[in-house]
């Protein structure tokens, strides 16, 4: 059995666990999704997301989990959690693979949402929000991070956290490097390759003007906090 295929067991085995458990979430109205920056992907619903780095290019897949994290805070992440790390009330996210067999469940959760005894789950978001904004959604969800992906190394994470905050950086273009390096090594929940982590939202925002200091150690100060 493939390792795949057992995160995939794991993941259909506590989205099942934990259906009965969603709270009532079909009195909040479905939030619109600004999906103008991302490519058409046409009228026909599909099966699979195009918006994965390996089909659309790093820059598509970038915007699709800035847009993805928008639509989901605002849309999700009431009974979801704040960066699809579910509270255990309902399915985490996180955890549905990112493959095709994950993105169907998604986007058939998604487009009709789910009623339980005459109750509304979750309502369908589908007719909505449109396709562009559930694939955004989806692309955001399995780019998080693995429970304690940052453990490791939040120690030397806060270091430069504060080194950045201090306003003082002796080597922006290092810290710069040795952020991304850090990032290649997080690993998501979902399989997808690449975490949309902290550490690579520093490394991205992260510059030689001073401002970018400020605002890649508030994203630390922010994600470091989140994980303890």
């Amino acid at each position: 059995m493939t390792a795949n295929s057992i995160r995939g067991g794991i993941a259909v085995f506590i989205l099942m666990a934990t259906t009965s458990l969603v709270v009532a979430h079909g009195d909040v109205a479905p939030q619109p999704v600004n999906t103008d920056a991302l490519p058409e992907v046409g009228d026909e619903w599909l099966g699979e997301n195009p918006y994965r780095e390996a089909k659309a290019g790093h820059e598509v897949w970038l915007k699709a989990v800035e847009i993805g994290g928008s639509g989901f805070n605002q849309n999700c992440a009431r009974c979801h959690g704040l960066g699809a790390v579910s509270g255990g009330l309902a399915p985490d996210l996180r955890l549905l693979e990112a493959e095709e067999y994950g993105d169907e469940w998604f986007i058939e959760r998604f487009r009709h949402g789910y009623t339980q005894d005459g109750t509304t789950k979750m309502p369908a978001f589908g007719d909505i929000l449109g396709q562009k904004a559930a694939w955004a959604i989806r692309t955001y969800v399995e780019t998080r991070p693995e429970d304690g992906a940052l453990d490791a190394h939040a120690k030397r994470l806060h270091e430069i956290r504060d080194e950045l905050g201090s306003g003082k950086v002796a080597d922006t273009e290092a810290l710069k490097k040795e952020l991304e390096t850090i990032a290649i090594g997080v690993k998501t929940a979902s399989g997808a390759p690449v975490a949309d982590s902290v550490t690579y939202e520093a490394a991205r925002i992260l510059s030689d003007e001073p401002e970018s200091w400020k605002r890649a150690s508030d994203v630390l100060t922010v994600g470091l906090s989140a994980t303890q």
